[in-house]
């Protein structure tokens, strides 16, 4: 049953924190579920796309695709007739990048987006569960009802992906989905449909392996890096890439093969999975909240005897 934001602050509001007070649940619950854990595996029909960099021509089709299929207001404040922005935010959920080294005259692009990794940091770190993992696709989606906005999984996804709209009253993560309605209807995500070059494909991710692989025995020591990138790296993901340059010069960062979950996280799931970091957290947000719009009430009331208007909201 999923727990909506108003059903916490309603439960945490009649006795919810008091319950974390006094001590419903046993320091024998807590010291029993520290065991270890399994490390996540490739969801049944998970599916994903293979980026190659050395097909991308950085015409930015695909960031353009992309705002389109996902209604967003495109960010162009530094270069208004070109849909070209610098870094992920919340206007863009893919973009485009250029890497060339000073004086020499090797170059590539690279695509970012979210890497729907196996083990996903971001959804390890939400404490109430607005970022998941299908468990049959492995599209890592989010889920507003639930998001407080404590941008845990901003801080937790090795990639930076996750980003955090200011703007509007209600918090909101904005990150690559597969574009989910487009899967819904049987249609791929709109940055592969469009590509010209085909640098990005969809597809089933063990397929996806199967074409990468294929590509670097097909041209041994000449175009690509000797692996594919996202296997194995942090516990594997659903987003690919082949590369002619280091995958570090991408930007792509050098982890292991263990997730960041099964490494740092265990007792932070433990934790949230029982509830206690969450309800003492939510209590005090709830306390600011309540002091934050008592203090507006308070001016609007002085407001209103002053000049017989109600200011607006």
């Amino acid at each position: 049953m999923e727990i909506t934001r108003r059903d916490l602050i309603t439960k945490i509001t009649t006795g919810g924190a008091a319950l974390v007070a006094g001590g419903a649940v046993s320091a024998a619950t807590l010291t029993g579920v520290a065991h270890a854990e399994e490390e996540a595996k490739v969801p049944p029909q998970a599916v994903g796309m293979l980026y190659d960099a050395t097909r991308c021509i950085g015409c930015q089709t695909c960031v353009v695709a992309c705002t389109k299929a996902n209604k967003l207001t495109p960010d162009n404040r530094f270069d208004p007739l070109h849909q070209a922005p610098g870094d992920l935010n919340y206007r863009t959920k893919t973009i485009i990048k250029l890497y060339k080294e000073a004086d020499s005259k090797e170059f590539s692009f690279v695509k970012q987006q979210c890497m729907h990794c196996v083990d996903p940091a971001c959804a390890a770190a939400c404490m109430f569960g607005g970022l998941k993992k299908d468990k049959q696709t492995g599209v890592v989606t989010w889920n507003g009802k639930v998001c407080v906005g404590c941008r845990y999984c901003e801080i937790a996804c090795p990639y930076h992906v996750p980003k955090f709209r200011w703007e509007g009253f209600n918090p909101e993560i904005v990150k690559c989905e597969f574009c989910k309605d487009r899967l819904a209807k049987g249609q791929e995500p709109a940055c592969t449909a469009v590509c010209p070059r085909k640098a990005i494909i969809f597809g089933k991710r063990e397929d996806l392996m199967k074409e990468a692989k294929s590509r670097i025995a097909a041209n041994p020591g000449k175009y690509y890096q000797d692996r594919v990138f996202g296997e194995t790296e942090g516990g594997g993901t659903q987003v690919l890439y082949l590369s002619h340059v280091a995958f570090e010069k991408l930007g792509l960062p050098a982890l292991g093969e263990e997730s960041v979950p099964h490494k740092y996280l265990k007792w932070q799931k433990r934790l949230y999975s029982y509830m206690i970091v969450p309800v003492g957290l939510y209590a005090a947000l709830v306390g600011s909240i309540r002091k934050s719009w008592g203090d507006h009430e308070e001016h609007m009331e002085k407001e209103e005897k002053t000049t017989g208007l109600r200011p607006q909201i």
